[in-house]
């Protein structure tokens, strides 16, 4: 065990300008911090098996989902089960900070939705 933070975290880039980091990966369980700038979004989607949880650290995240869109504060989380199309994006003019947790992993699980 040992400590982790986005110093020593994997990083990727996603929607050529968002950020994550990988603070937890394994098996069963992912834990990501991700950036989005002001008018980042990603594609919606779904996962197959996934069950996510996003939690809003600082900035705020919309969320559409297929029965409504949801505006996410600061120290505030949603919780979307799989086979639930969304799409978040950040429509403010600060960026969005958030964990997303996932069990299982959810990045071989990705489903594209139109």
């Amino acid at each position: 065990m040992e400590i982790v933070s986005l110093a020593n975290a994997e990083h990727y880039t996603w929607g050529e300008v968002c950020d994550g980091w990988h603070l937890l990966k394994s098996g069963d369980l992912s834990v990501i911090e991700e950036r989005v700038p002001p008018g980042g979004a990603e594609a919606r989607h779904y996962h197959q098996h996934a069950h996510q949880f996003f939690y809003v650290l600082s900035g705020r995240a919309t969320m559409e989902l297929p029965e409504k869109t949801l505006i996410i504060g600061a120290r505030q989380g949603i919780s979307v089960p799989p086979q639930t199309p969304h799409r978040l994006l950040n429509q403010d003019k600060e960026d969005l900070v958030f964990l997303v947790m996932s069990a299982p992993p959810s990045h071989q699980d990705r489903v594209l939705v139109d």
